[in-house]
């Protein structure tokens, strides 16, 4: 198992020096879904909600958590995205509104925790914009499905 790299020898948490590192292409693509009730999902897809295009808002919020990641998780560092994109894709026969991100950079480090910051901030923007109607909504699945580039190079959820 490889070494933690947040913590230096005496066991304190550091920010990692990525100085030395060479700046690549890097990608990540994460995901996660919402399930809700049949009545809330309905009012989902038929676009009526008080408050407004509850999936064009959750989009805007994901790419915003993307961008605010470092602001949310205290050992990332500060990265200049090139690309956040995100998808949502309804299953209709569950009541769950699926979401996928894919951030992308050039850098000396990852794009990992961008997207799956992104990806939680679309979904609790959709729990907060249909919390009216259904406090019972539950978030899972929330996982990284795809990184690539780096000394690591490419890892794709279905080899671990």
């Amino acid at each position: 198992m490889p070494a933690l790299t947040h913590f230096d020898a005496a066991g304190q948490a550091h920010m990692v020096d990525v100085g030395a590192k060479n700046e690549t292409r890097r990608v990540a693509v994460a995901t996660g879904h919402i399930s809700m009730l049949p009545a809330t999902f309905a009012q989902l897809l038929a676009g009526n909600n008080k408050k407004g295009d509850v999936i064009g808002i959750a989009r805007i919020a994901a790419i915003q958590g993307a961008k605010r990641c470092a602001d949310l998780i205290p050992l990332c560092h500060p990265i200049a995205l090139t690309r956040v994109a995100v998808e949502f894709m309804p299953e209709v026969e569950h009541h769950r509104l699926h979401i996928q991100v894919t951030a992308e950079t050039v850098g000396r480090t990852g794009v990992e925790m961008e997207a799956l910051c992104a990806v939680n901030a679309g979904l609790l923007t959709v729990y907060d914009m249909l919390k009216a109607i259904d406090r019972g909504m539950q978030i899972g699945g929330v996982r990284l499905l795809e990184k690539q580039g780096g000394k690591s190079g490419h890892w794709h959820a279905a080899q671990s």
